[in-house]
């Protein structure tokens, strides 16, 4: 499981010209599944997404969390990142994790956010989602569990 996790002013999601799901102060999470990824990675990840500190105190340090600052989280379905670009200019997505495996994980990881006090919207799975955001930074931090070299 990969994410790309951006610390946001604001979020929103666009499917067909129409606001599906949108935040302010907070976190939009890209969530990428792989073909190997469990239950148990994606409540470790969402765990560590709840209390990682990347909000600025009133020093300007970066040492609150989500919950501290009373943000929220769009999680948005993003196969791309597991794109493989070793070989040749077309990327290939052979890693990522078919619709029917990752759309209920995916689900799970914003389920398992909300257990931990987080106010969650998603964007729309399988759908051409326009994406708008305010980077606050920016701040821009790329995760997984375990990182394959």
């Amino acid at each position: 499981m990969r994410l790309l996790i951006q610390r946001v002013n604001e979020a929103s999601v666009t499917v067909d010209e129409k606001l599906i799901s949108s935040i302010n102060k907070g976190l939009l999470v890209f969530v990428g599944i792989g073909q190997q990824d469990s239950k148990s990675e994606a409540q470790w990840l969402a765990n560590k997404v709840a209390k990682l500190r990347i909000f600025p105190d009133e020093f300007g340090k970066t040492n609150l969390s989500l919950k501290d600052v009373s943000g929220s989280a769009l999680v948005v379905s993003q196969f791309t990142l597991y794109a493989e670009t070793k070989k040749g200019l077309r990327p290939s997505f052979i890693n990522a994790a078919h619709p029917e495996y990752a759309k209920p994980l995916i689900q799970y990881f914003a389920e398992q956010l909300q257990s931990n006090e987080i106010p969650v919207q998603l964007g729309q799975f399988g759908a051409d989602m326009k994406i708008a955001l305010i980077n606050n930074g920016p701040v821009t931090i790329y995760m997984e569990r375990n990182p394959k070299s």
